[in-house]
Parts: structure tokens; C-alpha cells; sequence
């Protein structure tokens, strides 16, 4: 007969390795939603924590792809702003200067283009969807668009330490709104089913 030890420690283990199947599990399903991306390493590092709430939901996962590029796009343009009103920002002179004070802007438009985009993908049903679902691209591309475009505006300037940050910033920032346009894609292409 087996002492109450023994039972709690093959309970523990029994429970232990169901978790970690299930994870498996999780993890395998993230690895082929990710697939779709072009970023895949970041898409899983990114999306990992919705693994329960996003399951084998294709709206889920492109709502919580958004929702992670919206949230690092705010944290790069708070930096933008810190920058471009602190003394540090003070710093850069000419064209830099002008660069950041565009970027700002650029952030600004892509934060409220990603709001836009979150917001529908939270509306979605599906006698609209095909129309919902464009507008969802569309400003995807154009917060895509908008974060490019602040990358160019420091092409000739002197590369400093502190443009060389911008710069690493916001093409992070690219990567998941890159990420994020995938799986809109792709739920797109489902026609909302699955």
C-alpha cells in the first residue's frame, strides 16, 4: 500500500507532466500560427502569453498580435517624445533634429492607426467582416508605413549613439507591425472561419 508521500509525489508528477504537454502543445500551435509571420522567433516570444486565450482562434491571435504591436509602438513613441522634449533631444542639431520632431509625428499617427485597427478587430461580425477586415490591413500597412517612413527620415544624418537607438527602436517596432499584418492577413484570407 502507498503512503500519502508517495501519492502526493505521483499526483505532483502525474499533474507536472500533463502541464507539460499541454504547453507542448500550446507552444507547437503558436509555432504554426507564427508560421505566417516573417518574424517568427519574435511572433512567438511575443504572442506566448495568449497562448490559453487565443487557443485555435485566428481572430484571437491576430487581435492579440495588434494588441502587443499597439503597446510596443506606444512604449517607442513615449521614448520619442521624451527624446524630442528633454534635454538629450536638445542635443541634436540640423536635420536629426527635424527627423525626430517627424518621427514624433509618425508615432503619433501609427498609435492611433494601430487603435483603429484593435478596436475593429474587437467589433468583428461576420456579415461585415470581409469590409472590417480591409480597414484592419489598411491601417496596419499605414502605421507600417508611417514607422518607415520615421527610419527615413534619419538616412544622411550623422550616425550617433543616439540615432543609432532611434533607428533600432523603431525597426523593432516594424517587425511586429510587419507580424501583426501577417495574421490580419491571414484571418483575412479565412473568410473569418476556423
Amino acid at each position: 500500500m502507498a503512503t500519502p508521500n508517495t501519492l502526493l509525489i505521483l499526483f505532483s508528477i502525474t499533474i507536472v507532466s500533463c502541464m507539460a504537454i499541454g504547453h507542448g502543445r500550446g507552444h507547437d500551435h503558436l509555432r504554426e500560427v507564427c508560421s505566417a509571420t516573417r518574424y517568427q522567433s519574435l511572433c512567438i516570444h511575443s504572442l506566448s502569453s495568449f497562448s490559453n486565450s487565443a487557443s485555435h482562434n485566428p481572430s484571437g491571435w491576430a487581435r492579440a498580435a495588434v494588441s502587443v504591436t499597439l503597446a510596443e509602438t506606444e512604449q517607442v513613441q513615449q521614448y520619442l517624445v521624451k527624446l524630442k522634449t528633454g534635454r538629450s533631444g536638445g542635443q541634436m542639431r540640423g536635420r536629426a533634429r527635424i527627423a525626430l520632431a517627424d518621427c514624433v509625428e509618425c508615432f503619433d499617427d501609427a498609435v492611433a492607426l494601430l487603435h483603429s485597427a484593435l478596436g475593429e478587430m474587437r467589433r468583428l461580425e461576420q456579415r461585415t467582416f470581409a469590409w472590417q477586415m480591409s480597414n484592419v490591413e489598411t491601417w496596419l500597412s499605414a502605421a507600417l508605413t508611417n514607422q518607415d517612413t520615421c527610419i527615413d527620415g534619419f538616412q544622411g544624418n550623422k550616425v550617433g549613439p543616439q540615432v543609432r537607438m532611434i533607428k533600432s527602436k523603431v525597426l523593432n517596432t516594424t517587425y511586429f507591425t510587419s507580424n501583426a499584418l501577417a495574421l490580419a492577413n491571414k484571418l483575412a484570407s479565412s473568410g473569418g472561419s476556423g
